[in-house]
């Protein structure tokens, strides 16, 4: 017999509540929370043993939205829901990464966790609700996990921070930023932001820290009632493997990294581990006191703790640096002439080619979220080649790092981007890592304000991004500006900032302990904006600001207003005649129903074309203006000639010239194209043309003789 539970409490000015015992009850932890109306079920279901030989943690989160939610079906052939969306995939690493320090090493189960998005009130986003029922989930469901936490998100308008925001405010806010943590300490931060100043981020991160505290107080309360028993895990002592090894390997280890060059560094920490496992193998007939699995866990530890000491003790890191500087940084622009916009960054042994596209309304992204189908017109594609860290590996469609990268990158840009009437583009960029060597994120946010700036694109100020990590040891830490990839996989925080000059834009956290300070965040935040602003000075050799033309194989766009009753004719029954115009012309056109017409085309002529027969279409002809029309019939009492888009009009025969013309056809034939000019309209509304006023070779009007 299973028992219901449940606490509410009021949060952000909404009801919360959590629930458990109702629904998927053979799952170890299963929490339903509702936030408002919106309502989400997180699962968690961890493997009762670890598998033989497994040598990490196989932690699978996965984030579910589904399409009733809304009361919508799904679109496209197939009526159910496909691959996950680029939401589902970003929300599943927003809450993988809180939770995933917070599992003691050692722990090797397979544990699954899976949420789903079962009611969407269109005004509070699932993704928040949906960490608070994970972190519910996992601390009733006994498997070993130092939580709970809670999470936020946090905007800023009219200069207060707001906690979490209704979808409809977050338009007028100039902050959105996700915050998760324990009790003590903060473990993880995303965020978009308008260039808000250092104080203002901390600010908003220390306040999303305080009013999640009440969560964290529901989940224990539901979990003093509905948890079950702990399951028995204890660490592997491998205490004594350890001392070994130290004994054994530390010289050679700290040998090996005093070689600031990474590919002579791996060799050495390659040989240094060939020479481990050789002394710990058994002699031939005894039996191993080691597994393979606990030397190459130990050797790794050993590892980080030679680099982590090194660091701490002499404030020298791997590659010779202190704990401040920036790499050599080179920055080109213009390296694919024939493309838009191209640059080449390259900080150390990090380097990305990226490349902007400018496209028109045609190529603008449809997404179908949970809120309804709207259109992206910024589109960031981040790639990651197995080659760039000297590997072989597989090549496919993105995978989860590859997307939440390309998200980075993309929330540190957007902010600087022209608004639609200033520039009416579509823009793609995308950002091959050709190296790596940390933080390719970063050098991705630096290359794409590159390559934007050489596509001439009107960016409000260039961006630039840095990654910052922390080696922290009981009371002692040490905050790295621009860290190796070394230093990231053995510090203890990845911390990215990006901005311009004058505020940041972006900011991500995630931490590998169980939380660090806001003294140590004031600090990360301070050597973050130096060395932004060194980077954006390394970046200006190359190109300062937005060029002021387009390059030569980049699309002109000009836009021009209609009337909405209009719209139809212009596009005519079926699309006839936009489809015409486009054939005829050579021009791309959008229209939009407030009448909006982008019109896009690599040549002037073609736009300019275009621009003629929609003003044709939609405009009325004025009297006393000269117009190029074709013959389009012959009568014997004049010509027949369109003018004006679809209109005709007739030149009468005693206007088709000065002199007496005895015949129509002596002076024109069908298809000759003639200027003329519009006199009036008769009594009953026809057109009244002139040839004979018209200068027919240059179009101009004949001046009237004197009289």
């Amino acid at each position: 017999m299973f028992d219901h539970h449940k606490v509410e409490i009021e949060w952000g000015g909404r009801p919360l509540i959590l629930e458990t015992g109702k629904v998927a009850r053979q799952a170890d932890g299963a929490v339903l929370a509702t936030y408002g109306e919106t309502v989400v079920l997180a699962t968690v279901v961890s493997a009762k043993e670890p598998k033989p030989g497994q040598d990490f943690f196989p932690l699978t989160v996965n984030y579910q939205e589904k399409t009733y939610a809304a009361g919508r079906v799904p679109g496209g052939y197939f009526k159910r829901e496909g691959r996950p969306s680029e939401k589902e995939t970003l929300t599943s690493r927003l809450i993988d990464r809180p939770i995933r320090p917070l599992f003691p090493d050692g722990y090797k189960n397979d544990t699954q966790v899976i949420i789903t998005v079962m009611q969407h009130d269109m005004e509070n986003d699932p993704d928040v609700l949906a960490m608070v029922a994970t972190s519910a989930a996992l601390t009733l469901s006994g498997v070993p996990f130092m939580g709970p936490i809670g999470g936020a998100r946090v905007g800023y308008i009219n200069g207060e921070y707001v906690l979490n925001p209704h979808v409809d405010e977050m338009p007028e806010s100039s902050l959105d930023l996700v915050v998760a943590g324990t009790q003590d300490a903060v473990l993880m931060v995303e965020s978009e932001a308008k260039e808000l100043d250092e104080k203002t981020m901390l600010g908003a991160v220390m306040f999303g820290h305080k009013n999640f505290q009440p969560v964290i107080d529901a989940i224990i309360k539901l979990a003093e009632v509905a948890a079950k028993e702990p399951r028995e895990f204890a660490a592997e002592d491998l205490s004594a493997l350890e001392g070994e090894m130290l004994s054994f390997a530390e010289n050679d280890l700290r040998e090996a990294y005093k070689n600031t060059d990474k590919t002579t560094r791996y060799a050495a920490v390659d040989d240094v581990k060939a020479k481990v496992k050789a002394h710990f193998a058994p002699a031939e007939g005894e039996e191993p006191r080691f597994t393979p699995e606990q030397i190459g866990s130990v050797f790794k530890s050993l590892q980080a703790k030679i680099v982590r000491w090194n660091i701490l003790d002499t404030k020298s890191r791997i590659d010779g640096r202190d704990l401040e500087t920036v790499r050599p940084i080179n920055s080109e622009v213009s390296v694919l002439p024939r493309t838009h916009g191209s640059a080449v960054f390259t900080r150390g042994e990090t380097q990305a080619i990226v490349v902007a596209t400018l496209g028109t309304g045609e190529d603008e992204q449809y997404v179908d979220a949970l809120t309804g189908m709207y259109k992206e017109r910024f589109l960031l594609h981040y790639n990651f080649p197995p080659f760039s860290v000297g590997e072989t590996g597989r090549i496919g469609s993105p995978g989860r790092r590859e997307i939440g990268h390309g998200k980075l990158a993309w929330r540190a840009i957007r902010p600087m981007l022209p608004a639609p009437e200033q520039f009416p583009y579509t823009l793609r960029v995308v950002s091959e890592i050709t190296e790596s060597n940390g933080s390719s994120s970063m050098a991705t946010v630096c290359g794409t304000s590159l390559a934007l700036m050489d596509a001439g694109v009107p960016i409000a100020k260039p961006v630039a991004g840095i990654a910052m990590g922390l080696i922290k040891e009981d009371e002692r830490f040490a905050v790295l500006s621009d860290i190796l990839g070394d230093e990231d996989h053995l510090g203890d925080m990845d911390f990215k900032v990006a901005g311009t000059e004058d505020g940041v834009t972006s900011l991500q956290m995630d931490i590998k302990i169980e939380g660090i300070t806001e003294e140590i965040m004031q600090i990360a935040l301070g050597q973050a904006r130096d060395g932004r602003r060194h980077i954006l000075g390394e970046m200006a050799n190359a190109i300062t600001s937005s060029r002021d033309e387009l390059g030569e194989y980049a699309p002109r766009i000009e836009v021009m207003q209609i009337a909405v009753d209009k719209i139809r004719d212009v596009i005519g029954s079926g699309g006839k005649v936009i489809r015409e115009i486009v054939e005829k012309t050579g021009a791309k056109i959008n229209i939009e129903d407030d009448g909006t017409i982008k019109i896009a085309s690599a040549s002037a002529k073609e736009i300019e074309a275009a621009k003629r027969w929609i003003h044709s279409i939609v405009d009325e002809p004025e009297v006393g203006h000269i117009y190029e029309g074709t013959v389009v019939k012959i009568a014997d009492f004049g010509a027949f000639v369109n003018f004006f888009g679809p209109r005709d009009g007739l030149v009468h025969i005693s206007q088709l010239a000065e002199e007496r013309v005895g015949k129509t056809g002596d002076v024109v034939k069908e298809g000759q194209k003639v200027y003329v000019k519009l006199m009036g309209f008769d009594e009953r509304g026809k057109v009244r043309l002139s040839m004979k006023v018209v200068d027919q070779e240059t179009g101009q009007e004949k001046e009237k003789a004197d009289a």
